[in-house]
């Protein structure tokens, strides 16, 4: 069942118990009412019956000596009334007279089967000098009969009966029910229709939002959005929400097709890579099967040397990218950069003793890094600019705001734009890489260790001029 019926249904249900509730309430009043009205009616007229009865100075009959047999006919209201008062009582309301144990005296046509109804209950209630209300049925009627004793010096003289007829106020009752019932059918069915398009409108936003999961689920396409005009209620926040969640997903999904995309480049340039040693090293091998001389022999361990040499170094620098991209947790604790940057200094000076490797580093400078990483950045860098250029090489440190600045800095050609915005790509070599002996990784592995140190790392080259590059770290402390 759809939100939709199920708030339909919900609206309707809740104004088909109302309009019970009301109808019930309204049937019970206007019941109890007309009721009530009757009953004041037959009060009143009872009433002037008795008055008339007393003042009138009538007796009742006689009976005989043991009180038990009738010896009087029933009478009728011209016979047994002088008054011209009751001469014009009316037939819709019935009057009756009793004696006092319960035997008809007076009818309009003097007829013993003209007696109203008196129920046991009823008669005993009389005889203990008390009113009597009861609903009975008389002449295929049902009848309101009201019994009132008259009563003179403590002693019953006569029994009033007065009834009206409650066919009318009975029909006007139904008639009341029907209308509230036919009328209720028709304003909750209204009310379904109204409630039906209502709900419609509300939740056209839903469905848009569905609509978009699914064709984004079946075309895989994230820069759909919801298109929602409407007031900011919980189904605009909703479909803003939404949206909001598509801009983030959009970003992930991107991101991890670049990751896909970097993965597969990755292994193509690992495959691409490890087949020129593995060749060399498989040729060899095949040279020394067919017994070269003592001489050639001694060339071929050579170069089967060092392509290994070179194979470890690419499995060594494959291994610290992948624990960089894994995440592995870097020690962020005080470093004092000073010793550091001199004994990388100091080792790239053994890669090449005729260049000049300068350092200005402020005394006391500490920030928060790993040390073994930071000296892996640093040779990685200087091992960079001793292969890209001829001239000194300058090591600066500068404090900027809440950081620290380590500036690597080389006199040589410089690197070209299109070059240097894809310098931190893993294999990425520019026009020098058939030249210029490496992998590709440094850069990369650099810019993966600075990161996991919470720091950040950019390059800025001129050509013919040189290039720099710049890490930033976070101080603690540099005076």
């Amino acid at each position: 069942m759809s939100i939709r019926l199920r708030l339909s249904l919900l609206y309707s249900a809740i104004l088909t118990l109302t309009l019970v509730i009301f109808g019930v309430v309204l049937y019970t009043i206007q019941a109890q009412d007309s009721l009530k009205f009757l009953k004041q009616d037959l009060l009143h007229n009872s009433g002037r019956v008795v008055d008339s009865l007393l003042h009138e100075g009538s007796k009742p009959p006689q009976r005989d000596s043991d009180g038990l047999k009738e010896i009087y006919p029933s009478k009728e209201f011209d016979e047994f009334f002088e008054e011209k008062t009751f001469q014009d009582v009316r037939e819709r309301e019935i009057l009756r007279i009793l004696d006092q144990n319960g035997n008809l005296l007076a009818s309009p046509l003097g007829r013993v089967e003209d007696a109203l109804p008196l129920s046991k209950e009823g008669f005993s209630a009389l005889q203990n000098q008390q009113e009597w209300w009861e609903e009975n049925e008389y002449a295929e009627e049902e009848m309101l009969i009201y019994s009132n004793p008259v009563i003179q010096d403590g002693q019953i003289l006569y029994i009033v009966q007065i009834a009206r007829s409650l066919t009318e106020r009975n029909q006007a009752l139904n008639t009341l029910a029907t209308t509230l019932g036919g009328a209720g059918i028709i304003v909750v069915l209204m009310a379904f229709g109204v409630g039906w398009a209502l709900s419609g409108i509300a939740l056209r936003p839903i469905s848009k939002i569905a609509q978009t999961a699914q064709r984004i689920g079946d075309d895989h396409d994230f820069t759909r959005r919801v298109d929602y005009v409407g007031p900011e209620d919980e189904v605009g926040h909703l479909a803003n929400t939404f949206n909001q969640m598509l801009s983030r997903l959009q970003d992930a999904y991107q991101k991890v097709e670049h990751s896909l995309d970097l993965q597969r480049n990755f292994v193509a340039d690992v495959s691409h890579e490890l087949r020129t040693p593995l060749t060399t090293l498989r040729g060899n091998l095949g040279l020394l099967h067919r017994k070269p001389t003592a001489e050639m022999q001694y060339d071929i361990l050579v170069d089967m040397v060092d392509e290994s040499d070179r194979l470890i170094r690419l499995v060594n620098d494959l291994l610290l990218l992948a624990r960089a991209d894994a995440g592995r947790s870097l020690a962020k604790s005080p470093l004092d950069l000073s010793p550091v940057l001199k004994d990388s200094a100091r080792q790239a000076r053994q890669l090449d003793d005729k260049r000049t490797i300068n350092l200005s580093i402020k005394d006391d400078c500490m920030i928060l890094g790993d040390r073994d990483a930071l000296k892996q950045v640093m040779l990685i860098l200087l091992d960079n600019a001793l292969k890209h250029s001829d001239g000194n090489i300058d090591i600066l440190t500068q404090k900027t705001a809440k950081k620290i600045q380590i500036s690597v800095q080389d006199h040589g050609e410089g690197i070209p734009p299109e070059t240097i915005t894809h310098i931190f790509d893993r294999f990425y070599r520019g026009e020098e890489s058939a030249i210029t002996p490496g992998f590709g990784l440094g850069l990369p592995i650099a810019k993966a260790l600075v990161e996991g140190m919470r720091g950040e790392i950019t390059i800025d080259s001129v050509e013919g001029k040189g290039s720099t590059v710049t890490l930033y770290f976070l101080y603690e402390m540099c005076s």
